[in-house]
């Protein structure tokens, strides 16, 4: 079976999550995405590049959440989800993905 790059699980617990939350009107669901899929994505980066490297790009994971909310109220929540997941798989994808 094919892996799935940590950057593709960490850009989609990002949408995924907001996404979740939103059309479930359920905050907790949305961060249970969230959160599985950070995890998900920080043992993958752990694997691939080390722990100090993982403890950065999960910063940057947790970072681009919180701020993603101050960007929504200058962009909107869907292009402010979708810029910071971006940010995030690049991140990932020059930190770790493309070693592994």
């Amino acid at each position: 079976m094919a892996k799935v790059p940590a950057a593709a699980v960490a850009a989609s617990g990002l949408i995924g999550g907001y996404g979740v939350a939103r059309w479930t009107k359920k905050r907790q669901l949305g961060g249970a995405v969230l959160a599985i899929a950070g995890a998900a994505a920080a043992q993958q980066w752990q694997r691939a590049a080390g722990g100090r490297a993982a403890g950065a790009l999960t910063a940057g994971y947790v970072a681009a959440f919180a701020g993603s909310h101050p960007l929504a109220k200058k962009v909107g929540a869907w292009p402010a989800v979708f810029g910071v997941a971006g940010a995030v798989a690049l991140a990932s994808w020059v930190v770790a993905d493309r070693r592994a």
